[in-house]
């Protein structure tokens, strides 16, 4: 597995998908159709990031990353 040192161009990514637009559930939208992420896998990745936000993500992150865990358990 690649240890990323950085995020932003998954961030970029992100910020193109969501458009202008603020709403997550525009967002979960436009990861189903342009994303190519399931209906599930989308609702799901939007609620984490709501509930969790980036301070704890970014520590779950870099520890998946020391641990090796790339899909984890729920394998979205």
């Amino acid at each position: 597995m690649n240890t990323p040192e950085n995020v932003g161009p998954l961030v970029e990514e992100y910020r193109v998908l969501a458009g202008n637009t603020e709403s997550l559930k525009c967002l979960e939208a436009a990861l189903i159709t342009d994303g190519d992420w399931s209906h599930e896998a989308a609702t799901h990745l939007v609620r984490l990031a709501k509930l969790y936000g980036s301070f704890m993500l970014r520590n779950a992150l870099a520890i998946s990353l020391v641990l090796g865990i790339e899909d984890g358990e729920l394998a979205f």
